[in-house]
C-alpha cells in the first residue's frame, strides 16, 4: 500500500534505475513501519521539469499510504528520499519536492478490491 513514484529529469542507466527503486522501497517500508512487500517504487527518468521558472535538472516524489506518515515521519523520508536522489541520480535536494499523502483505505485498491 505505501507507494513512492519519482519523477526527474535525471537521465540513467537501467541498473542505477533498478537500484534506486530498490533503496526507496527499503527506505519507505523502514520509515513508514509497513512491511516491503507492500511498497511499490516507481522511477521516471528523462522528463521535462521546470523549477523556478528554469529548465534543468530536478524532481518530483510523492509518497503515498495508509497510515504510517506522521510530521516527524515525514520530515526523516524527505531528507533520506533527498540523499538517495543526490547520490545516485545526482539530483540536488534544492530542486526536489516531495508530497506526501495519507490515503484512506476505501480510496486503495489492490486485487481488485479496497483495503476497507
Amino acid at each position: 500500500m505505501p507507494l513512492i513514484k519519482v519523477q526527474t529529469s535525471a537521465k540513467r542507466d537501467r541498473d542505477v534505475k533498478e537500484a534506486t527503486v530498490k533503496e526507496l522501497s527499503a527506505m519507505v517500508a523502514a520509515c513508514i513501519g509497513k512491511p516491503e512487500s507492500y511498497v511499490e517504487a516507481v522511477l521516471e527518468d528523462d522528463v521535462v521539469i521546470a523549477f523556478g521558472g528554469e529548465v534543468g535538472q530536478g524532481a518530483f516524489v510523492e509518497v503515498r499510504s495508509i497510515g504510517g506518515l506522521s510530521p516527524s515521519v515525514n520530515n526523516a523520508l524527505a531528507r533520506e528520499i533527498c540523499d538517495c536522489l543526490e547520490q545516485r541520480l545526482g539530483v540536488d535536494p534544492a530542486k526536489v519536492y516531495v508530497n506526501f499523502v495519507d490515503v484512506s483505505a476505501g480510496d486503495w485498491a489492490w486485487k481488485g478490491s479496497t483495503f476497507a
